[in-house]
């Protein structure tokens, strides 16, 4: 998003992909343990997750090291390091694996649960995101298999992506937060659905508000918003019925509210950070505007109502590349300067890269993304820069959504009660001592 120079922040890049994967899995891997710490069912399945989590990070590390993938973040490109990565991984991940295969049968099963409860709502969590994963690796992998098979190069982009994982995530997120209101081993659906109609009411005065005002008008973007929505909300009743929000005195609730663990907070906050992201990547993705246009110093361009004049450009040397720097001002769609930006094209003379050095308005939630282009010659014989600038809506969201994410996962990490509880149920509880007359008796 930085660095590139094209305003986008996912493409479905291979490289992307191989990172993505394990971050799916770990996901998968985090939900599943807790069924097992909780109720001590699905230790095979927890197990096979944290081989596969480890396996999908040294696929990731071979692909992006071994010069396989074509790909501009790929680097290091070793084809002999790429060997010795594969041979790391087929050594670690088969031993480890195998491992598995000979131990699963003596595994104890757990604890048993109805078709309606926490432990299957985390079931199809782990059903999802292993689908969703297994999916990308098909797009990813895919066109490997096919040049190596057939020596044809092909490439699997966005549209597969877009009609294969899109979908499983949707309806993942729908049913997310029903999952924290069912109770363990048998849980009351209906219960759920009277716990959850505010949450859905907002999501679906949001989607409508979205069809009847939005411009351009966007279905997907009244439905990624409504479910952007729904997660937040969602998250925030959760916590509004652990402390009898409505149900019990303010007092009570408020001392509820003080005394809930810091699990709880993390998980409130990773789930809700996700609802940011969907927000922020609904809005960026379907609302965006762009325009590219070659200027010559004083010209002007326009994009979603704000106005960029190129005042200037100069070169500037750097410590290990040359630069050109163009000065150029943005003006709000009310005729105030917006900013002054600085965007830069640099030339790395060692490697002969050329790279953008992008220049970002922050207005509120939303960014002013400035990037200057190559020098083109125009049709009377003079020259002009090509400046490319993206309005990109509420894309501040796309990267605090993470940030919430991350805070609820270090949250949850820093909660004493879960692991010494965890310790104490794993440790045998001791005999009570007798006496001999209690023993007789």
């Amino acid at each position: 998003y930085y660095e590139l120079g094209w305003g986008g922040w996912w493409f479905w890049d291979p490289v992307e992909n191989a990172s993505f994967m394990p971050w799916l899995i770990a996901t998968a891997l985090l939900h599943s343990a807790v069924v097992t710490e909780r109720r001590g069912a699905l230790p095979g399945w927890t197990i096979f997750l944290a081989l596969a989590g480890f396996a999908f990070s040294m696929l990731g590390a071979f692909l992006v090291r071994s010069g396989v993938l074509t790909s501009v973040h790929a680097f290091a490109v070793d084809p002999t390091r790429g060997v010795l990565l594969l041979t790391i991984l087929g050594v670690t991940a088969g031993l480890g694996f195998a491992l598995f295969a000979w131990r699963a049968p003596a595994m104890a099963r757990g604890g048993l649960f109805a078709p309606i409860s926490r432990e299957s709502a985390l079931v199809l969590n782990n059903i999802l995101l292993a689908a969703a994963t297994a999916t990308v690796l098909l797009g990813t992998l895919y066109p490997l298999i096919r040049e190596a098979m057939a020596g044809e190069a092909i490439s699997v982009g966005p549209p597969y992506f877009n009609l294969t994982f899109t979908p499983l995530m949707f309806l993942l997120l729908t049913l997310l937060p029903a999952g924290p209101l069912l109770a363990w081993k048998r849980g009351d659906a209906r219960g759920v659905a009277e716990r959850l109609w505010v949450a859905a009411l907002i999501a679906l005065a949001i989607g409508l508000l979205t069809v009847a005002l939005a411009e351009p008008r966007s279905l997907f973007g009244a439905a990624g918003l409504a479910l952007g929505a729904w997660l937040i909300a969602g998250s925030l009743a959760e916590v509004a019925e652990r402390i009898h929000l409505f149900r019990a005195p303010a007092r009570e609730s408020l001392r509820r509210l003080g005394g809930l663990p810091r699990g709880a907070w993390g998980m409130t906050l990773a789930h809700m950070g996700l609802g940011v992201f969907v927000l922020g990547a609904v809005f960026e993705t379907t609302w965006k505007a762009e325009s590219a246009e070659v200027l010559q110093l004083g010209q002007r361009s326009q994009v979603a109502g704000y106005e960029l004049v190129l005042e200037d450009v100069g070169g500037v040397d750097g410590p290990n590349y040359e630069a050109d720097r163009a000065t150029i001002r943005a003006f709000a769609p009310d005729g105030r300067l917006a900013c002054l930006a600085h965007p830069e094209r640099r030339l790395y003379p060692a490697g002969g890269q050329t790279t953008s050095e992008v220049a970002i308005c922050t207005r509120g939630l939303s960014h002013l993304y400035i990037v200057l282009g190559e020098r083109r010659a125009l049709p009377d014989g003079s020259a002009g820069w090509l400046v490319t600038g993206y309005w990109n809506p509420w894309a501040l969201l796309i990267f605090l959504g993470p940030g919430l994410m991350a805070i609820g996962g270090a949250v949850s990490l820093s909660d004493r009660r879960l692991r010494l509880a965890a310790g104490k149920r794993a440790a045998p509880a001791p005999a009570p001592a007798t006496s001999p007359a209690e023993g007789v008796a």
